[in-house]
């Protein structure tokens, strides 16, 4: 479940990740959730096809959770709200493992560049020429 959630908070990161390459503003439907998991993270070196595959797999992860968020909110109670959750889950795993990355290599990237400007841009650098 963790690792469930943790993918999720990093999908709807990364949809706020994109979202502000466009606005130049941190998407307002953030999950507040992903608050625990922004604590201080070792700063580890990523290979420039590692920030690649984060990038791509970022922006369907972006369109996924976009399609989830709608159907989250449209869910009518909790069974259904976890059910949405699961199968979106599901669809950004595969996502992320079609990419060449393991889950935990993809939320460690997300994590990293929370708190590193230089490898955020580097990332929104890619994602635009890809």
């Amino acid at each position: 479940m963790q690792r469930m959630t943790a993918l999720f908070s990093a999908a709807l990161l990364t949809a706020g990740l994109f979202s502000a390459q466009a606005a130049f503003a941190q998407d307002p439907a953030q999950d507040p959730a992903a608050a625990p998991e922004q604590q201080a993270a070792p700063a580890q070196d990523f290979s420039d096809q590692e920030l690649q595959q984060f990038a791509d797999a970022s922006q369907e992860i972006a369109m996924i959770s976009q399609e989830y968020t709608e159907r989250l909110q449209g869910a009518e109670d909790e069974a259904t709200q976890q059910e949405v959750r699961m199968e979106a889950n599901d669809r950004m795993v595969e996502v992320v493992e079609d990419s060449g990355l393991d889950v935990d290599t993809f939320n460690a990237i997300g994590h990293t560049i929370q708190q590193d400007p230089e490898m955020m841009q580097r990332v929104q650098e890619m994602a635009e020429q890809s």
